[in-house]
């Protein structure tokens, strides 16, 4: 089988899930625009049924599977919204899911997990940690595991987003898309490049897990040691497997952003565009913000939101930790 998305599987992927997700706006930010010096278009995922983009993987790859293949149940690791997409997918499909999650996990992803019907175990270990108890359980109890990135026709489902880029944007000149794991940027630039070529697409990563853009440097995969960063969703040690040489052969450039300029993009969202984003969503804002990405005041780009599940509360400390750092 294929470890890889063509532009035919995210093309069928957008079919697919057409009926069953939403297709999320292209919001201009014209006020955000003002500081960051180029046209500027939001896509929120922010919005999408589950608040984070991972349903469209998750649904694309469940729906793929055959009925007796998911029969005992669904299992996975996640970081919060891939755990919450598929849960929304099983129960679709009525199905049993499990999902173990990290310990550190914010407790409304955990709720809104739950919330959905699924089974939450609390995992205390890395990502690699994590998928070895998730293989073991799944062949203990004949589960079918869906990965969060490494699987294509999760990538695929992710793609989607950027066929939705196009569609809404013909003359986009930049894309920048959030790196955790890879599945994301992977499915998003396949659509991209394999549909205009000459799009820019830009991945942000954290600086405190700069797993991808120290494995450019080195032309392999290279692995970090887990840091704590506000950006959960991206906190992940090594590349993946699958994704890497998908994002080497279509990313044209990788970024690092700090943890104070990522609050400063989610502050700059909510108090300009109005939107309630996770820290990992944010990064691509924040990167401009900072000026890690050169652009011109004629440049079209969009910026892609992966999600919002963060609690109210947990965010508004931020801001005011933030505005007090500040003075």
């Amino acid at each position: 089988m294929r470890n890889y998305p063509t532009i035919q599987d995210i093309r069928e992927a957008q079919k697919r899930l057409a009926p069953l997700i939403r297709h999320t706006p292209l919001l201009r930010a014209e006020k955000i625009e003002e500081v960051v010096g180029c046209q500027l278009y939001l896509k929120p995922e922010t919005l999408q049924i589950t608040g984070a983009f991972k349903i469209r993987g998750a649904l694309n790859k469940a729906l793929s599977l055959p009925r007796e293949e998911i029969a005992n149940g669904i299992i996975a690791s996640s970081s919060g919204n891939h755990a919450q997409g598929l849960s929304y997918a099983a129960r679709m499909l009525g199905v049993k899911v499990i999902l173990v999650l990290p310990v550190t996990t914010p407790k409304i992803k955990i709720a809104n997990t739950k919330a959905l019907g699924a089974e939450v175990i609390l995992f205390d270990g890395d990502t690699a940690a994590r998928w070895k108890r998730v293989y073991e359980i799944a062949e203990e109890n004949k589960y079918a595991t869906i990965h969060g990135f490494e699987d294509p026709m999760v990538m695929a489902g992710q793609g989607t987003i950027g066929c939705e880029i196009l569609e809404d944007l013909e003359d986009v000149d930049t894309v920048i898309i959030p790196v955790g794991g890879g599945g994301l940027i992977s499915g998003i630039a396949t659509a991209i490049k394999e549909t205009k070529p000459s799009v820019r697409v830009i991945g942000a990563e954290p600086a405190l897990t700069p797993k991808y853009f120290h494995s450019r440097i080195n032309k392999e995969r290279t692995s970090f040691p887990l840091k704590d960063t506000i950006a959960d969703g991206l906190r992940i040690s090594v590349p993946g497997k699958n994704p890497y040489p998908i994002i080497e052969k279509y990313v044209d450039e990788i970024i690092l952003v700090d943890d104070e300029h990522i609050i400063a993009g989610m502050r700059t969202l909510a108090n300009d565009a109005k939107l309630i984003a996770e820290p990992a969503a944010s990064i691509g804002i924040g990167a401009l913000l900072a000026g890690s990405i050169k652009v011109r005041p004629d440049e079209k780009v969009c910026a892609v939101l992966t999600g919002g599940n963060w609690d109210l509360c947990d965010l508004a400390e931020i801001y005011k930790v933030a505005e007090s750092n500040e003075r």
